[in-house]
């Protein structure tokens, strides 16, 4: 093997090398860039306009920013398209939408923005805040379904917040027919604000059995 080959093959290891390590390091900070800009547009909706896209290609705008029991601070999205879960937990549009005394669905992840769904358990509270006000959710329960249990996601008339991700969790290949389901309804007190009445003496929110289920 002449020297001329061997320094083209050194150069062309060590391009290769350079361009992993650019690439690896533009990943993260992607990701920070694309959450700083979610927070502007999240501030912005805040002060009263709508549909305020990050980014000037985007086909998507916050809608809502989930707070959970682990200090996580994450901005829903509209629609729960790969493209829109790529940067946050998406809105499924056919759900009700955030803030409404209904079902809202809101779809991530299960290694990124939602692998936190993993550790929780009932009892513990999650906040949804919109433009307007916040609402405190208490999960009641979990279960793991097939992708055909669309059912998850039609609205029921009561208040509550359904998080669904692909499971399990640990799974090497993604993209598999299961999702696992937590409910979780508004606390007493987000009713009783909203209704004007207080709830029943001696009524429980928190769903105490072990077993998956609603």
């Amino acid at each position: 093997m002449s020297s001329r080959l061997i320094r083209c093959i050194v150069i062309s290891m060590a391009l290769a090398g350079l361009a992993l390590i650019t690439w690896s390091a533009w990943i993260p900070a992607k990701a920070l860039l694309a959450q700083e800009l979610l927070a502007q547009a999240w501030q912005q909706t805040l002060l009263g306009e709508e549909r305020v896209r990050p980014w000037p290609w985007a086909d998507t705008w916050p809608v809502a920013r989930l707070r959970t029991t682990d200090g996580q601070s994450l901005y829903v999205l509209a629609g729960a398209s790969g493209a829109s879960m790529s940067f946050g937990p998406g809105h499924v549009s056919t759900s009700a939408p955030p803030g409404a005394a209904d079902n809202v669905a809101l779809a991530g992840h299960r290694d990124t923005h939602f692998a936190f769904l993993e550790d929780l358990k009932p009892g513990d509270v999650l906040t949804l805040e919109t433009a307007s006000t916040p609402t405190r959710y208490v999960v009641e329960s979990a279960e793991i379904v097939h992708e055909s249990r669309v059912d998850v996601l039609e609205r029921t008339g009561r208040s509550e917040l359904t998080l669904i991700t692909c499971f399990p969790f640990d799974a090497v290949v993604p993209g598999g027919p299961l999702r696992f389901v937590v409910h979780a309804a508004a606390s007493h007190s987000e009713i009783a604000e909203a209704s004007g009445t207080l709830p029943p003496r001696g009524s429980r929110m928190i769903a105490e059995s072990p077993h998956p289920g609603r």
